[in-house]
């Protein structure tokens, strides 16, 4: 509320929460090494998270500006409301039209010790991945820890990927922890506030009936068995040798039957029947699939023959399924995908929240565009791209390479034609869309920024020569990584072939092409494991991760904030 000002004086404003109660003022996070109390039904959204108070700040901050009719000018305005939406984009950072300093550094395990990556998950508004005691969830603003979750040493947490991957969000994990099928093993699921459901044990006998567990997407628990008689399968010419080569094709097999069901009460979310289809030898041979189907669903027949086998790839929006007869994905809703395309000719792909594509490879690649339920609404020539990172200002647009005929094309969502151009050269990427203008890379490591709506050339850039006349020039092809956006400039993570792989950052205005800055060591100091006597590295050597709109490096050894 305002208070009248004696005269001359400024408005003064108190700024009062109403639905806070009185007396202390809620954390809405439970600080280091501790594990939350709160069920795990408790509402994510609520206001206690440090992003949103952040966001709720800077909101005030504008308002008030605004009605005081002094403060932000309409440009200031913009700036506020773009770097507010960058939040919540793939690949969106606040700003990075400036070099990169370190701001924060976070030093511990990232990923379990048995994995060679650094898996994590950004859950909300933070960055949580597995470490020494079970999970760690970071403030990317600050690096304080927001919340831990102490779990066995043996637990497995997912769905969890690499920072470099696509889309790195979800919505819950899941971890299932112990040994063996019986009363030991049992599953937690933990929300973006930390909240953890009660441990559930896992019935040996759904084990038996519906097969191993496995974490799965959407705070659920992925159980999966062959079904039908063994009398199903039928090697037909398929056979292996003592040294592992096979040849011929196994002509039939047994189903595969998925379950979904809740992690934290068990109750079935879905099921569904994935066909078995006549599979090369080769994909149903002891040394191929996941580990999944490789216990009470492996069964062998005929020296390395395995027809049973069985694995998976979860995300947290699909189930990439893979076996002996076995290739289709799942989406987190339960809707299969992929069964029409030829057996070892093309797979599935995950082109935004609630679409995918279908991609076939014969002779030139082709794709059939999935709406969420699984209804083809359209097909493109070529193979689809989306953008790593985006403003989401322009329209949404799926790039489409078919490097047989040198075209890449443009399309809308729904497959609609946009524009035809001549390839540059190959291995295409699309690496953002900002405002009007797609900006693409090539595998010669040049970049173009593209008009969004005619294809026409904006801008041109060559990764692999001198950018300044101090910077030591880029020796070798330069292959950009990955890619950011703050809405106006577009940020490379780069990797030279020459220098042992040594990685650069270049920031370009995204209109225009111009480089705002470049490093071609990669960045600032590292400074990880420092109090153990630990090393100092220079630049960047993990990789990059953006979380509300805060830009991570992560490394097995650590996180550190970049800004």
């Amino acid at each position: 509320m305002a208070r009248d000002p004696d005269e001359g004086d400024a408005f003064v404003f108190d700024l009062v929460d109403d639905d806070a109660p009185a007396g202390d003022v809620p954390t809405g996070s439970t600080g280091s090494g501790t594990t939350p109390d709160a069920g795990f039904a408790a509402d994510p959204s609520a206001s206690g998270s440090p992003g949103r108070k952040r966001r709720a700040a800077a909101q005030t901050a504008a308002v008030l500006a605004i009605v005081l009719g002094t403060g932000l000018a309409v440009e200031g305005i913009r700036d506020h409301e773009r770097i507010e939406r960058m939040r919540d984009v793939p690949g969106g950072v606040a700003d990075v039209s400036t070099p990169l300093e370190e701001k924060w550094v976070w030093a511990g395990a990232v990923g379990s010790g048995e994995s060679a990556t650094a898996d994590v998950v950004v859950l909300g508004e933070v960055l949580a991945f597995r470490s020494d005691d079970g999970l760690v969830a970071l403030d990317p603003a600050t690096g304080q820890e927001a919340w831990t979750v102490r779990l066995r040493g043996n637990a497995d947490c997912g769905p969890m990927v690499s920072p470099a991957w696509t889309d790195p969000a979800s919505d819950a994990l899941v971890c299932l922890q112990g040994t063996g099928n019986g009363a030991e093993r049992e599953v937690v699921a933990v929300g973006p506030d930390g909240a953890t459901s009660a441990p559930r044990v896992l019935d040996a006998a759904d084990t038996r009936r519906y097969g191993l567990p496995h974490v799965g997407p959407d705070g659920t628990v992925l159980r999966a068995k062959r079904s039908g008689p063994l009398s199903a399968i039928d090697l037909g010419d398929a056979a292996c040798t003592a040294a592992g080569e096979c040849s011929g094709t196994v002509r039939a097999g047994r189903d595969l039957l998925l379950r979904a069901e809740d992690a934290a009460t068990g109750a079935a979310r879905w099921t569904v029947t994935v066909p078995f289809r006549a599979a090369d030898a080769v994909q149903c041979a002891r040394t191929f699939g996941g580990s999944w189907g490789g216990s009470d669903t492996r069964l062998v027949l005929s020296g390395q023959l395995t027809p049973d086998t069985f694995g998976a790839q979860v995300t947290a929006g699909l189930v990439d399924l893979n076996g002996c007869g076995i290739e289709a994905s799942v989406t987190s809703g339960g809707v299969v995908l992929g069964t029409e395309i030829e057996s070892g000719r093309g797979g599935v792909v995950r082109l935004g929240a609630t679409r995918y594509a279908g991609v076939s490879f014969e002779g030139v690649a082709r794709a059939s565009l999935y709406a969420a339920d699984g209804d083809v609404v359209g097909e493109v020539t070529g193979y689809p791209l989306s953008p790593a990172a985006t403003d989401e200002v322009g329209p949404a647009t799926l790039l489409a390479v078919d490097e047989p005929a040198r075209r890449l094309r443009a399309y809308e969502p729904d497959g609609t034609p946009r524009w035809d151009i001549v390839l540059q050269s190959g291995g295409q990427e699309f690496l953002a869309q900002v405002g009007d203008t797609a900006v693409i890379t090539s595998g010669a490591g040049t970049v173009r920024g593209l008009d969004l709506a005619t294809g026409a050339e904006k801008w041109f850039w060559d990764g692999s020569a001198p950018v300044s006349a101090d910077d030591g020039g880029y020796f070798g092809s330069v292959h950009v990584v990955q890619a950011f956006t703050d809405g106006e400039s577009v940020l490379l993570l780069t990797e030279r072939e020459a220098g042992g792989g040594t990685q650069g950052l270049v920031a370009l205005d995204a209109a225009s092409g111009a480089v705002l800055w470049d490093r071609a060591g990669g960045g600032p100091i590292s400074t990880f494991d420092l109090a153990d006597g630990g090393t100092v590295e220079q630049g960047v050597v993990g990789d990059l991760i953006a979380v509300d709109g805060n830009l991570l490096e992560v490394t097995p050894r650590g996180v550190r904030g970049l800004g």
